[in-house]
């Protein structure tokens, strides 16, 4: 277990801590009334990732309401609500609130002392999200030809297990860049699901970000102002000659995503999750709780109903 939420703790590259450990710890620091369970309580908000029910059957209760924290897998038809990390994804889903998904912990930025330096560029994610062509020596040897260091800080480890991971994503103090493109023939419907992570975790650092063709990006950023776009290996290029060349632009796209990064600082984040428990979870609890059985069995019915129902708006919109 981590000794708070800002330790860089090799457990939270997984999106069942990142979320669930990582939530707990914010608000207990913020002295909001929560706990964490390896057991099911009979009664109370239950939040819990859609990844514990590989081994656990959560149903609901007469005073049990469940909150499940969808990140990038399938809802789960039992919950009566989800909490999503991509604005788009709550827009195609009933009872779907969006949060944005914590940053980095213990993030350390880039040195100011390497000043208008720029030299070294990295990608930092998990191997199946990055585009072939960036494991090729093909790019490294491009790169090169522009004056520039390819950084890759690569995990290739199972959703559940992190002994083997690499948690040195929080180091950005030697990095002037960062490419993360999961596919270049992806559009912006690919990835409804994706959080917006490696754009602010950018931000926080202090370094400009060329990114690929996500929904997500678009929604929380602003192409050419505070961040690039690429659909190719050539645009990928152009873009980081271009940053190299001008000083003045590289940092004009860094100090505008200082001023956007400001809502995605974990203080900012932790405020969002009171306020959603407070003014969301908690009446929709009240009322779950005054309901009668027959009430209680419609209400279950109806989220079947509201499940099947989103799939088939995602379904329909990735064809």
């Amino acid at each position: 277990m981590p000794a708070h939420s800002g330790e860089n703790w090799p457990g939270f590259g997984l999106g069942i801590y990142a979320w669930t450990l990582q939530t707990y710890l914010r608000l207990k620091e913020a002295g909001f009334p929560c706990n964490l369970t390896n057991q099911i309580p009979e009664q109370g908000i239950v939040l819990f990732h859609k990844n514990v029910t590989e081994s656990a059957n959560l149903q609901s209760g007469p005073s049990r309401l469940l909150i499940c924290f969808k990140a990038d897998v399938s809802s789960y038809p039992a919950a009566h609500l989800h909490v999503v990390q991509n604005p788009c994804d709550a827009s195609l889903q009933k009872r779907a609130y969006f949060i944005p998904h914590w940053p980095q912990p213990g993030l350390l930025p880039r040195e100011p002392s390497r000043g208008n330096s720029f030299e070294t560029v990295a990608f930092f994610g998990h191997e199946l999200n990055l585009d072939p062509v960036f494991r090729t020596p093909d790019w490294q040897q491009q790169l090169t030809r522009l004056g520039l260091r390819w950084i890759p800080i690569i995990n290739n480890n199972h959703w559940n297990d992190y002994s083997t991971l690499n948690n040195g994503w929080n180091d950005y103090r030697q990095i002037d860049a960062i490419v993360a493109i999961r596919r270049f023939q992806d559009t912006p419907f690919s990835y409804l699901n994706k959080p917006a992570t490696k754009l602010y975790n950018a931000w926080l650092a202090g370094v400009p970000a060329v990114l690929g063709q996500e929904s997500a990006y678009q929604a929380t950023g602003q192409v050419g102002v505070n961040y690039l776009e690429a659909t190719s290996l050539e645009a990928v290029l152009i873009a980081l000659e271009q940053l190299k060349q001008s000083v003045t632009w590289r940092q004009s796209l860094v100090d505008r995503g200082r001023l956007q990064a400001l809502a995605y600082q974990p203080d900012a984040i932790t405020q969002r999750w009171q306020q959603f428990l407070e003014t969301v979870a908690v009446p929709f609890y009240e009322n779950w709780c005054k309901l009668d059985h027959v009430q209680r069995q419609a209400s279950r019915a109806k989220s079947l109903l509201v499940s099947f129902s989103n799939r088939a708006v995602k379904g329909s919109l990735l064809r």
